[in-house]
């Protein structure tokens, strides 16, 4: 066995024992229990929680939870950056670790309909991206994931990525500032719970626009 075999072997099994670890400790990760941690560093706190989003991603803890508790801790605009920093750059580990790991086995190994199906999203490159992260069918975690096993090239992946998650991460940004200002009794707590709902409305209703956008027909003009 090669030396990379063994390292991509080594990597696989860190990245399995670091998702069981935290499916046994999920107990321990809540919006307040991550606020208190990261209220204590100051001006270190949004490092510090760049990268725990980007631990997070990589071992399947939920992104709408820390996308709230970037909301709660740093306010809409710099918790929304701070979010779509640190899911993207843990998006693109992801991706990385699983093209490096597992692309090879599934050229080798994969079936004529998977293999089918990967030839369908590189096909589709960027728009397919675009529309899993606009309208989120897949789990994000595994999504990043599995994108890895295709040829995608790595650009066009980070772009598409953030970009596209923008407006759910506002909106799931400004619930958790509204959530905050409301635990805190601020005057604003109605006028920030009716924006939040306001955004979560305009994402739940992209994926009507993208089908409705999709579905009409080229209209060539007439001679």
């Amino acid at each position: 066995m090669k030396s990379n075999q063994y390292l991509r072997l080594l990597l696989f099994l860190l990245l399995i024992a670091g998702v069981v670890a935290v499916l046994l400790n999920r107990d321990l990760f809540d919006i307040n229990a991550i606020k208190a941690s990261l209220d204590k560093l100051g001006i270190y706190a949004p490092v510090m929680f760049i990268g725990l989003y980007i631990i997070g991603t990589l071992f399947f803890l939920p992104g709408s939870l820390l996308t709230l508790a970037g909301g709660a801790l740093f306010g809409p605009w710099l918790g929304t950056l701070y979010n779509l920093t640190g899911a993207t750059l843990g998006a693109t580990l992801a991706f990385m670790l699983s093209r490096y790991i597992g692309s090879e086995w599934v050229q080798q190994k994969a079936s004529r309909i998977l293999q089918k199906l990967l030839d369908g999203v590189e096909a589709e490159g960027w728009r397919f991206i675009a529309f899993v992260r606009l309208v989120p069918l897949f789990p994000f975690n595994l999504l990043n994931y599995a994108l890895g096993l295709t040829r995608i090239k790595l650009i066009p992946y980070m772009l598409t990525t953030w970009i596209c998650m923008l407006p759910g991460g506002f909106a799931y940004t400004w619930l958790g500032h509204a959530g905050s200002e409301a635990a805190s009794g601020s005057k604003n707590t109605m006028q920030n719970i009716l924006i939040a709902i306001a955004l979560l409305a305009i994402v739940v209703y992209i994926p009507r626009v993208l089908k409705k956008f999709k579905n009409t027909p080229d209209q060539s003009p007439s001679d």
